[in-house]
Formats: C-alpha cells, sequence, structure tokens
C-alpha cells in the first residue's frame, strides 16, 4: 500500500463507518496488533476546548527537556500526517501508508471474523500506538477524538497524568444534554490512583469531575488561570505570572493561549513530582517555542488574515473576546465554514454582530453544512442577531480568499473560521492569491 492508496481508504472509512463510542471494537484490534499502548506512558486530555493547545504546550516542554515525546491530535490541518508526531515531526508518508495497511489487514480479518470494522479514528489511533512504540517514546501526550470515557483513546491503561480542559455543550448528539452529562463522559478517561489535572472552569464541571477523582482515588489538581498575571499580550504571542513561574513567554496568540498554559504548567509541575526530570530552563525553553498552526494564527499582516478553528459556541466566545481585544475598532471581514452537526446558528449569532461582510463556503467532508445553506440562515437571520452587512455565498475557496481580500484593502482585518476542517485548503489558497 502506498501513500495515496492508504489516504483513499481512510476517506473510504470516513465515508462508510460510523462513529459509535465504545472500546469493544478498538479493544480487539490492538489486542491482535499485539497491545502496542501497554508499553507506552500516556499524558491523555479531554475537552471541548483546548485540548491540543494544552497538550502542545505539555509536548514542547518535555521535548525540551530531553523527552522523546509522541503526539496524536486530529483533525490534521495543513497534511494528513501531522496528526501523528514525534519531537515535532510528522509521520512519515512511508511509514503511514505502512502501518494503515498492516491494520487494515486485521481489520479486514476482524470483519470476515464478525466483528464491527474499525472507524477512521479507530484506525488512525492504532498506527499512532504502532509508530510511538517503534520510535521508543518516553511519554506520549494523547488528545481524545470526542467524549472521554467510550473514546477510542480510553483504551489506554498506562495513564501518567489525566487532563480535562475546558468543557462545555458539544456533540450533544453523542454526549449528552447537559453540561454534566458531557462533563461526566470527558472524566471517563480519569484513571484510578493517577492525578488528573483540571482546567479552572465552572462549578458544575469541577464538582462531577472532582466526584469522579474521589471515586477512581485521584489526586486532582485545578488550574487557576484568573491567578495569572498578565504582563503583555498582542498577536505575537503573550507573557505573564502564574504562581513559582516567573515571565513566562508563549507565542500563540489568543487571550485564551493564556488559559491553556496554566494548565498545562500544572501538568508539568505533575511530571515534576512523578520523577520527570523537567528544569527550569526546559519549561520556559518548551513553552516559548511551542507551534500550534490554526489557532488564531495570523498568515499575513497587511490586511491582517488569521484563521482559527472555533467550531462550537464556547470557542466562538473565546475568538469574539479575542476579536474585541486585538482589533478594537477594525473592519472585520469573515470566512466561515461549518460543519451540518456542529451549533452553526449560535456561532453566528455569537460573531456575526462583528463582522461588516460574511463569505461563506463549504468544506470539504461528507459533515459539511453547505456555503449557500449558511449564507441563506444568515440572511435571513441578520436583523435578529445584529448582522448589519452582507453576505455571500462561494464557490470555492480561491473565490472566498480573493474576494475578502478585494474589500479587506491594507487595514481590513480578515478572519477566516468555524471548522479547522478547510482552513489548510484555504492557506493554500491564500499563498496562491499572493503569488498570483
Amino acid at each position: 500500500m502506498n501513500f495515496t492508496e492508504a489516504e483513499a481508504y481512510i476517506e473510504e472509512i470516513t465515508r462508510t463507518k460510523k462513529i459509535s463510542l465504545g472500546l469493544s471494537v478498538m479493544e480487539e484490534l490492538l489486542r491482535r496488533l499485539g497491545n502496542p499502548q501497554d508499553g507506552l506512558s500516556f499524558i491523555h486530555i479531554a475537552g471541548t476546548n483546548g485540548k491540543g493547545s494544552t497538550l502542545a504546550f505539555v509536548a514542547s516542554v518535555c521535548q525540551a527537556a530531553g523527552c522523546r515525546v509522541g503526539r496524536y491530535h486530529s483533525p490534521s490541518v495543513f497534511s494528513y500526517c501531522e496528526k501523528i508526531q514525534v519531537n515535532g515531526e510528522s509521520i512519515p508518508q512511508e511509514d503511514a501508508a505502512r502501518l494503515i495497511g498492516r491494520v487494515r489487514q486485521v481489520s479486514g480479518e476482524m470483519e470476515a471474523e464478525g466483528f464491527s470494522h474499525p472507524t477512521a479514528f479507530e484506525t488512525e489511533t492504532a498506527v499512532s500506538f504502532l509508530y510511538f512504540k517503534e520510535k521508543d517514546c518516553s511519554l506520549v501526550a494523547l488528545e481524545t477524538g470526542m467524549g472521554g470515557e467510550g473514546d477510542a483513546t480510553n483504551v489506554v491503561k498506562t495513564t501518567v497524568c489525566s487532563v480535562i480542559a475546558s468543557v462545555s455543550m458539544d456533540h450533544m448528539q453523542f454526549l449528552g444534554d447537559t453540561l454534566e452529562e458531557i462533563a461526566r463522559v470527558k472524566g471517563g478517561i480519569i484513571k484510578e490512583g493517577r492525578p488528573t489535572v483540571l482546567c479552572g472552569q465552572g462549578e458544575t464541571v469541577t464538582e462531577v469531575i472532582r466526584e469522579i477523582c474521589g471515586r477512581k482515588h485521584s489526586p486532582l489538581v485545578l488550574s487557576r488561570p484568573r491567578e495569572a498575571e498578565v504582563l503583555e499580550t498582542g498577536l505575537s504571542g503573550s507573557r505573564f505570572h502564574y504562581k513559582g513561574f516567573r515571565d513566562v513567554k508563549i507565542p500563540l496568540a489568543g487571550e485564551y493561549q493564556i488559559i491553556n498554559a496554566c494548565t498545562a504548567l500544572e501538568v508539568v509541575e505533575i511530571l515534576r513530582d512523578l520523577g520527570y526530570d523537567i528544569g527550569e530552563n526546559a519549561v520556559y525553553r518548551g513553552m516559548a517555542s511551542v507551534r500550534w498552526p490554526g489557532r488564531f494564527e495570523v498568515l499575513l499582516d497587511r490586511p491582517v488574515f488569521l484563521i482559527d478553528g472555533a467550531h462550537n459556541p464556547e470557542a466562538a466566545r473565546r475568538l469574539k473576546r479575542s476579536l474585541d481585544l486585538y482589533f478594537p475598532n477594525r473592519r472585520m471581514i469573515y470566512i466561515m465554514g461549518i460543519l451540518a452537526d456542529k451549533d452553526y446558528r449560535e456561532i453566528v449569532r455569537i460573531t456575526a454582530p462583528l463582522a461588516e461582510r460574511i463569505y461563506t463556503v463549504t468544506p470539504e467532508s461528507p459533515r459539511a453544512l453547505s456555503g449557500e445553506a449558511l449564507s441563506s440562515w444568515i440572511e435571513g437571520q441578520a436583523e435578529a442577531i445584529g448582522f448589519h452587512g452582507r453576505v455571500q455565498a462561494e464557490c470555492g475557496m480561491r473565490d472566498a480568499v480573493r474576494d475578502a481580500l478585494s474589500q479587506a484593502g491594507e487595514d481590513g482585518v480578515i478572519v477566516a473560521f468555524g471548522s479547522l476542517s478547510y482552513l489548510g485548503e484555504l492557506s493554500k489558497a491564500l499563498k496562491e492569491s499572493i503569488h498570483d
């Protein structure tokens, strides 16, 4: 199997194998593959928003301390292989193809014996475990795909520390209709006797996680981002004090990244307590050198062109706060592409009043909401949601980028958001437009 064939196989099972939470298929798949995950140590994170950023900080610090760090997250933004990394380097295409081929063979054998065929996410999770085992990773930063308790990643038994990032309403059709239900599902990754870090948030989530930790004898640490003293924040990142850490520099823009950084620092403290050799210099170097593309990332300065993966109401609120902070009284133009199973109505209600013009596009996903449907809804609800600009559906990414650039001039701000799934294609369209 070459890489093109491997990608085609993943696309096929993405289309044909429905998401179903539960571990039985994943456990059988890994048993047949030799349970590679059992020889690895995990920092396992669940949550609605901030999972990837928090893990990016932790992984960067551990790498700076000399650890060989595997990292698994989804979805990818700019290339398929970026979702599986070792020390910041994406899995090579030939290794991805080889391991996907191995998992495909085992999956076919399972299906022939009456088991359900693994989903794309289960396949990729198994591939990541095989690759991290081959590369002899000393730590793996592991992000859940959705939920926690029944998520394919929750087959791991060798968790060093569980992390619960910000929890809000998302994926309700799978996880539950209340914040308590969703928090309980996310808390399903907490392991008996192993420490847990919870990103500081409302009492509803905190009480649920505290109860689970008590039942599982898991020492609980709460990050307290409100205690951070922000020294400086801007499009190039932030500087802040947090507890004993002084003048921490992070290069990720967005007000919410300070919240994620504080959670990561609490994880680092736990790793130190567990005997990991992470010195002060490694902490500061790791935090300052972290990379996490596609999250409030500025691709162009004049006009400002930034992309963000805000894909649910809480992420939209965070995006809006950052736009208010960094671009007060600036002309705002949006490019929006959203998946149909997201709460796009609430995302639009939160963000649209800031915009002068909105271009809508259709992400390349079987779950995509068409740009035409999104444009029509915004137009029909404009007065009710306080949007007084113009909305236009675009045929493709290049058209959206070209038209947004022509309207923005040099002083406007273009913001592309709604789903991570189309930001890679949009970034490519921007480069092509600049070079034309």
